[in-house]
Formats: structure tokens, sequence, C-alpha cells
């Protein structure tokens, strides 16, 4: 009996669909962790009027649409974030599922595209990364990789090895260099899984995607902090741009490096 094979198109459909499902649940998630309380009970409910959010309301981005941006039962008006996060996540799958087709590097990319998104909506609106979020995180990369190399999945582990020291010992030297000052303990505690996952891409792709964080931060923010927009001595959360970095590294880190090798005559 020949074993099944799901074309790619439908993995991407799959992964796009699944993707929406996780952008319901990153709303709750944004919601709810920073202010310590489960993601599991009560069910979701409308914040003006206190009505459970019924099933056939609950459906990613159509129930919004559908509603026309309002709650049911009081007319409250529904953010456009949640629709937003929702199609933006289903997308981001969507991306991943064609971006890559090895099963460990995908599942792997899945667990860290999907909490990325979420630590980087709490960080830019609480200045935190929240450990629960990265634990879970870590936790899973980690079942998906070991689970890989049991099943025979080719694993290059001294890339994944640099890539993690490299990640992990550059923000724990910043942190603990500078007291505190230059990085939290949120960015320390996420470095070792992106580099895990940047790792089995391949050490370039996590070189590039680690240093990418730092560049996209200074040509973001020394505009800002040159013209006063924000004040010179304002804390600007680093999260969203060491993730936006990583995310970089892993879905072009790879193409970048091979043209510069080109360019330089390395290949």
């Amino acid at each position: 009996m020949s074993d099944l094979v799901v074309p790619h198109g439908v993995v991407i459909a799959l992964a796009g669909v699944f993707g929406l499902l996780i952008g319901s649940f990153l709303n709750v998630v944004v919601h709810r962790v920073p202010a310590g309380l489960s993601v599991v009970r009560p069910p979701s409910a409308c914040p003006g009027c206190q009505h459970e959010i019924r099933g056939r309301d609950n459906i990613p981005v159509i129930s919004w649409l559908l509603l026309r941006g309002k709650c049911r039962d009081c007319k409250m008006p529904i953010p456009a974030r949640y629709p937003v996060v929702e199609a933006a996540t289903g997308v981001a799958f969507a991306l991943t599922a064609w971006r890559f087709t090895d099963p460990v590097l995908l599942l792997a990319s899945l667990v860290v595209v999907g909490a990325g998104i979420g630590l980087a909506l709490i960080d830019i609106e609480h200045q935190r990364l929240p450990f629960a979020i990265t634990r879970v995180t870590t936790i899973l990369v980690v079942l998906v990789v070991v689970a890989g190399a049991a099943t025979g999945s080719e694993i290059d582990w001294r890339a994944v090895a640099v890539s993690v020291a490299s990640w992990g010992g550059l923000y724990a030297l910043l942190h603990y260099g500078s007291g505190g000052r230059a990085m939290g303990l949120g960015d320390v505690a996420l470095a070792p899984v992106l580099g895990l996952v940047l790792g089995l891409v391949g050490w370039p792709a996590a070189l590039i995607g680690l240093f990418a964080g730092f560049v996209l931060g200074a040509v973001i923010l020394m505009p800002l902090r040159v013209t006063g927009r924000i004040g010179r001595r304002v804390a600007v959360p680093h999260g969203p741009f060491m993730l936006a970095g990583a995310a970089l590294g892993l879905f072009v880190g790879l193409p970048l490096s091979d043209m510069y090798a080109r360019v330089v005559g390395l290949a």
C-alpha cells in the first residue's frame, strides 16, 4: 500500500485555516495572559453586556464581518484588531507552509510564528514578554525536534548548537552585562528557542535573523529619536524587532546568505 501524499497546495490551505483558528485564540491570549487570567475559562464574553460569545459569532473574520463589527446583543463595537490578528495569523501560517515542506521545520516554525505574533502584540502594549508563553513555545518546539530526530529526520545538530549558543549567548551578555538596562529577561528567555528553530534552517539564516533584529530596531528608532518623536530616555520594547528579525532569517535568511556569497565570490 503506497504512502498517502498530501498535495502541497492542500497543506498550505489547511495551514491557513488552522492559522485563522490560532489567530482567534491569540486574541484571547493577548488579552488574558498579561492580566494573569486563564486562557481556557471562563468562555469569551462581551465586555459590555457580559453575554457569552455564541459559537456562530466566534468564526474567525467571518463573524466580525457578518456582525458588522458589533456585539449581537448590546451592539458594542468590536475592535478591528480581532479580525486583523486572525487574518494575519492565517496568512502567516499559509506562507510558512508554502516556504517549508520538511515536517519538523514546518511544525517548529508554525509554533514560533504563532507565539511570535502574540508575544509581539503583548510587548508593544505591555512592554513584556510573558515567560508563560515562552515556556510553552520552547517545550513544543523541543518536542517537535525530538520527535523528528526519533523518526529519522535529518537535523544538522552543529548548526542548531551554533544558532542556540549565538542567540542565547548574545542576549544573555546584553542583559547581564548592562545590569538589565539593555535587554530584559523576557528577551533572554525567548532567544534560545528562536535560535533553535532558525538553526534548523541553517546557521547563516540564524545569524542573519539574529542581527537583523538589531538593524531593524536601529533603522526604525533612530529617526524617531533624532526628530524627537520618541524621547531619548523612553524605553521601547525590543521584542517586536527581535521577532521580526527572526522572521526575516526564517523566510529569507538562506537566499540572502547565498546572494551575499555569490556577490563576494564565495559561491
